[in-house]
Parts: C-alpha cells; structure tokens; sequence
C-alpha cells in the first residue's frame, strides 16, 4: 500500500474513531453533536414562555406569577424545558463530573440563545469555596465560558461572590429557598460593573437563587439583570 493510501486510511480511521456518539444513547451523533438525530428531535426547545421568568406559556405572554409580583429580572431567557433528553444530561454534568454531557448543554443552549438581546456580559451564578472543592468545577461558570464565547459576550467570572455555603436547593420548597439564599451573594469590592448583564446557570426552577443574585447586583448598581439558564422547570 503507497503512502497517499496509507494516509487516506488513517484518516478515514480517524474519522471513524473521533465520530461523535450520542451521550444519551450512543448512537452515532449528528450535527457534529454528541447527539443523536432521535435525541435532537425529543429536545424540548422552550419557544412559548413567560419573558419574565421562562416559565412555558401558551402564547409566550406574562405569567400570573410575574404580573402580580414582578421579579428583579428584567427577562429570563431559557433554551429548554426541563425534560429527556436534559434529565439525563444535567444530572451527570452537575453531580457526576461529566464534563463531555456539559460541553454538549453549552452547544445547544447557545444554540437557543442566539437569537436573544445581548447583554454587557455574562455573570455565572457562583459556588460556594467549600461545594466548588467538594465538586472540581463550578458548572454555571463551565456553561458560561463556551456560551459567551459563542455568542461573543464576555463572561465575568470573579464579580459576584457566594459568601455562604447554603443548603442545597433542590431538598427545601419554595419559601425555605428565598430564605436560605438571604445574603447569600455578594459583589466583590471596588469592580467595575456594566449596565446590563445576564446571569446563567444550568436550570430554574422557583427562580430563587437567579433572584437572590440580581437583587445583589442592582444594589450595586447594575441598570439591568437578565437570567440565562440552559432548562426551566415546568
């Protein structure tokens, strides 16, 4: 076999090899994707929502909740409804050091977000010290890195602080939630904060710990804060 043939099939094996495969299913990804065609289509894009708070909404009008009592956030834009196939990969991205299954939620939720109004800059919701050693990584700010640079929006990554290590969310309701995040958050001294920025992270919920934030951050003196996440709770 020459050389040109040689080089011809090290380069089909290497595609073969490096061919992206589904992280749901494994079957062979598409799009470039670790996705497949069949887990592509069940995405639950999150096209009809409330521009408040993103919760889904028939004809995208104000939810009930937002008219009565309007939240710190000017808008929240999210790419999903929380749903297959992103009950399985939040999950082991979040819990399980999955790194690949977050690569894979920042491509498709830039994907989502491209059409969106851009802000000054990207505010990741931060880990506390103690959950970031426990975890290895602060996986808003792992969402964030690639989304804003997709998207060409900077991502600030040491302006808002987690200054105590709350009870985990996801085990209290949703008054213990507002009051587990009191001062909560804080800015760090003496930065310079844009007009307009949007926090993100991975998914809402009640919306408590995006709020939280944003009412930090207009004290400071932030004109408007948007809310990024990748999947809204139904």
């Amino acid at each position: 076999m020459d050389a040109k043939h040689v080089d011809r099939w090290l380069r089909r094996a290497g595609q073969l090899l490096l061919a992206p495969r589904c992280l749901v299913c494994s079957e062979p990804g598409t799009g470039g994707l670790d996705l497949c065609s069949a887990c592509t289509d069940a995405l639950p894009w999150n096209h009809s929502a409330c521009p408040r708070c993103a919760l889904p909404t028939p004809h995208g009008d104000l939810c009930g909740e937002c008219l009565q009592s309007p939240p710190p956030v000017a808008a929240t834009q999210a790419a999903f409804v929380y749903g297959f196939p992103l009950d399985r990969l939040v999950p082991r991205f979040k819990f399980h050091q999955d790194l690949a299954a977050g690569r894979l939620l920042a491509e498709v939720m830039a994907q989502g977000l491209a059409t969106t109004t851009r802000p000054d800059a990207l505010v990741p919701v931060p880990l506390h010290a103690t959950r970031l050693r426990q975890r290895g990584y602060d996986q808003a700010l792992e969402l964030a890195r690639p989304v804003g640079r997709r998207l060409d929006v900077p991502v600030l990554t040491t302006v808002l602080l987690r200054q105590r290590d709350t009870a985990p969310q996801s085990e209290l309701d949703a008054a213990a939630r507002r009051r587990n995040l009191r001062k909560a958050f804080a800015i760090r001294p003496d930065v310079a904060l844009p007009a307009h920025v949007a926090l993100l992270d991975d998914v809402m919920t009640t919306g408590a710990t995006l709020h939280a934030a944003a009412r930090v951050l207009l004290r400071a003196g932030v004109k408007r804060v948007d809310a990024w996440v990748c999947a809204r709770a139904p």
